[in-house]
C-alpha cells in the first residue's frame, strides 16, 4: 500500500478494461481516472507546474490562470492548494456544476465565459480573457495547456511508456483529441519506439482540430474551435469524428456494464469501436484506447435521462444496446 503526503503524488497508471466482451471487438481501456484530480490531466498539470517552477515563472507571489473544460481546472486547484498558489480556472457554461464545484472547493476561483466568440466558439473567448487578464499585471501565469509542450512531454514520459510496457506488440492505439497533448505525446513515444503501431485520433463532430466545420458541441472534453498548437498531424495515422448522441449512448452501455466512465471515454470508445468495424482486421489485433477521466461527474448531464432528451431529443437512449455505434465518421484516412 502506498503512503502519501500530497494528492498528486497518487496515480494508478497499469489499470486497463477488456472491453472484448461489451463490444464484440478486441479493444483494451487504459483508465487515466484513478487519482485524486479524477482524469488524466493530473499528468500535463503537474508536468506544466513543475516546469514554470524550474523556470522561475511561478513564485509565492504568482496567481495561476488557466482555461479549461473542466478536467486540467480540477487538476491544478489541486496542485494549487498544495503548493500555495492562488488559482483563476476560466471556463464556460458546458463544464460540469459539480467540476465547478470541487475547483472551488479546493480554493480555487471559477471564471465564467457565458458568450462565446462568433468567429472561435467558448474556447477562443476563454483564451481571450486570459490573454486579457494576463496583460493586466504580471502577477498572472498561463501555463497554457493548449501549446505547451510539457502537457505533451508528461504523456511521452509516462502514458506511452505504461501503455507499451503491457502491450509491447501494440497494433492500434485510440487517443481522444482536445488539447491535443495525450495524443502528440504517445504518437511522438510509439513512432520513436514502436513506428508499426497505428495512431487513430478520435475527435468530436464539430471540433476544427482536423479541419472540420464547426458546429454546436454540448459535452467538455473533447474536441475545439480553436486548432491546437500542439498538434502535429504527421504523427496520426488516422482520424474518426464521432457523434455527441453515440458519446452518450456508448457511455449508457459502459454503465450498463457497471462502468461509469466520463464524455471524453465515451467517444473514445464510440471511435474506436467504429473503426475496427470497418477496418475488419480481425479478433487477434492488439488495440487500446486511452480513458480520460470517471463519470461521476456527468451524472446531471450524460447520466440524467432527462438532460439527454431534452438536448438530443426523445429517442436519444433507444439504441443504447446497440454494440456498435452507427454514426461515427472514418476521416483523414493516410
Amino acid at each position: 500500500m502506498p503512503i502519501i503526503r500530497t494528492p498528486q503524488e497518487f496515480n494508478e497508471d497499469e489499470l486497463f478494461v477488456d472491453l472484448r466482451a461489451m463490444f464484440d471487438y478486441p479493444l483494451y481501456l487504459k483508465c487515466e481516472g484513478f487519482n485524486f484530480a479524477g482524469s488524466v490531466k493530473l499528468k500535463a498539470a503537474l508536468s506544466m507546474v513543475d516546469a514554470a517552477e524550474r523556470d522561475g515563472r511561478l513564485n509565492r507571489d504568482s496567481i495561476l490562470v488557466e482555461s479549461s473544460s473542466g478536467n486540467l481546472g480540477m487538476a491544478l486547484s489541486m496542485i494549487a492548494s498544495v503548493r500555495g498558489y492562488q488559482f483563476i480556472c476560466v471556463v464556460d457554461p458546458r463544464t460540469n456544476l459539480s467540476t465547478r464545484q470541487l475547483i472551488e472547493t479546493l480554493g480555487g476561483k471559477v471564471h465564467m465565459i457565458t458568450e462565446p466568440s462568433p468567429e472561435t466558439g467558448f474556447l477562443g473567448a476563454r483564451l481571450d480573457f486570459v490573454r486579457e487578464l494576463c496583460a493586466s499585471s504580471p502577477r498572472y501565469v498561463w501555463l497554457n495547456q493548449h501549446a505547451n509542450p510539457d502537457n505533451w512531454r508528461a504523456h511521452y514520459r509516462t502514458t506511452a511508456p505504461s501503455i507499451h510496457r503491457q502491450f509491447p506488440d501494440l497494433d492500434l492505439l485510440f487517443i481522444g483529441a482536445g488539447t491535443t497533448g495525450t495524443l502528440m505525446g504517445c504518437a511522438r513515444y510509439f513512432k520513436e519506439h514502436r513506428p508499426d503501431t497505428r495512431i487513430v485520433a478520435v475527435d468530436s463532430v464539430g471540433s476544427v482540430t482536423f479541419g472540420g466545420e464547426p458546429g454546436p458541441r454540448m459535452l467538455p472534453g473533447l474536441g475545439a474551435g480553436v486548432r491546437p498548437a500542439l498538434l502535429d498531424e504527421s504523427f496520426v495515422d488516422d482520424v474518426v469524428h464521432v457523434p455527441e448522441l453515440d458519446t452518450v449512448r456508448t457511455c449508457h452501455r459502459l454503465a450498463r456494464g457497471g462502468f461509469l466512465f466520463g464524455g471524453s471515454t465515451g467517444t473514445v470508445v464510440s471511435g474506436a469501436a467504429a473503426w475496427l468495424a470497418e477496418h475488419r482486421l480481425g479478433q487477434d489485433v492488439v488495440a487500446v484506447a486511452v480513458s480520460p477521466d470517471l463519470g461521476d461527474r456527468y451524472l446531471d448531464t450524460i447520466y440524467q435521462s432527462a438532460w439527454v432528451r431534452d438536448i438530443y431529443g426523445a429517442d436519444a437512449l433507444d439504441a443504447v444496446d446497440r454494440l456498435t455505434p452507427p454514426n461515427a465518421i472514418a476521416t483523414g484516412v493516410r
